[in-house]
């Protein structure tokens, strides 16, 4: 990875993927990091409890912050990914003013840009997943959520500038990610996998409840994902900073969906338990708008180089329990 005259500064670096990007950076002997996240007074300070850090900056003071220092990338994490999100005010500020000033401070800078963007830019699904970055394409998405909106709003805003050739860092690459999962996702309450919303119950021998099918042609439990180890998703952001000419929007996802039985069915395998799963129906209120079906298409990726592997479903979940879920410290 470039580096040496700046540091590495990760926005979101105390959630979930930030943390184990972090944690990754850590483990290859970088400790020159600066995280900008919120903290809150619950626990999700323990996502870093591990960690080496250069310092730690408020998302309130991260523009003052930023100034003229010289940055060796911004890898731009930070978000309200909260799909059930209300406040749009907010979630505007954060999810795309923020990321909107922190490109053109890249720009400015020459830096590096690293950012999430979302599978839940791809609505429900109608209009594919395929990570065309033209303006044409991305126009004819539509998000279901107010949080796949404003998300769907800086990928429209990038890919703007991108067919004009202006206003863009050397390097700036932005990242659908699909349903990843794994440690220290803990803080997410609802938004936290099956998996590790599951867990404590499937192990205390309570079965797992998952929707039943509302639609003729697919069974229960049968509604599909592209789910992805946090392991692989993180390889692929680190992989963009290893290779600055890289530009571009891409999925991150495994390429093959799997269903919901077949995620819980791995979790109870990992536990060494025959399957227990109870099927119930699904509430009114979402029926219309739920996804039964997300795989990304990762050919872009590879066209643009990128040639590592994903996880099977089966073994990513045995990796997840093994080594977090069912350790007394669950956090990496």
């Amino acid at each position: 990875m470039p580096s040496g005259v700046g540091m590495l500064l990760v926005t979101g670096g105390a959630g979930f993927i930030g943390s184990n990007v972090v944690a990754s950076l850590n483990e290859a002997g970088r400790s020159d990091i600066v995280v900008s996240d919120h903290f809150g007074s619950d626990e999700k300070w323990r996502n870093l409890g591990k960690r080496r850090l250069a310092d730690v900056v408020p998302p309130g003071e991260l523009v003052n912050w930023l100034g003229n220092r010289k940055l060796d990338a911004v890898v731009h994490l930070g978000a309200i990914s909260d799909t059930t999100a209300t406040d749009a005010d907010l979630v505007l500020e954060t999810n795309f003013r923020l990321s909107l000033r922190l490109l053109d401070w890249c720009a400015c800078t020459r830096t590096p840009f690293i950012y999430a963007s979302s599978a839940a830019t791809y609505g429900d699904g109608n209009e594919g997943f395929v990570d065309d970055e033209t303006p044409p394409a991305l126009d004819r998405l539509r998000p279901l959520n107010l949080y796949g909106w404003s998300k769907h709003l800086f990928d429209l805003a990038v890919a703007e500038r991108a067919a004009k050739r202006a206003g863009l860092p050397p390097q700036w690459a932005g990242l659908k990610f699909f349903n990843v999962f794994g440690a220290n996702e803990y803080h997410k309450g609802e938004m936290m996998s099956l998996v590790a919303k599951r867990f404590d119950d499937a192990k205390s021998g309570k079965p797992i409840r998952l929707f039943k099918s509302h639609r003729e042609n697919i069974a229960d439990g049968e509604q599909r994902r592209d789910f992805i180890y946090v392991d692989d998703a993180v390889a692929v952001v680190r992989w963009l900073l290893d290779n600055q000419t890289v530009c571009g929007i891409f999925n991150v996802g495994t390429g093959q969906a799997r269903s919901f039985r077949d995620l819980v069915t791995a979790m109870f395998r990992a536990l060494d338990r025959p399957p227990a799963i109870e099927y119930v129906d699904m509430p009114v209120a979402i029926r219309d708008r739920y996804q039964y079906f997300t795989q990304a298409n990762v050919e872009k990726l590879r066209r643009a180089g990128y040639n590592g592997g994903f996880t099977p479903l089966e073994e990513a979940v045995s990796r997840y329990v093994g080594r977090h879920l069912d350790q007394p410290d669950r956090y990496r």
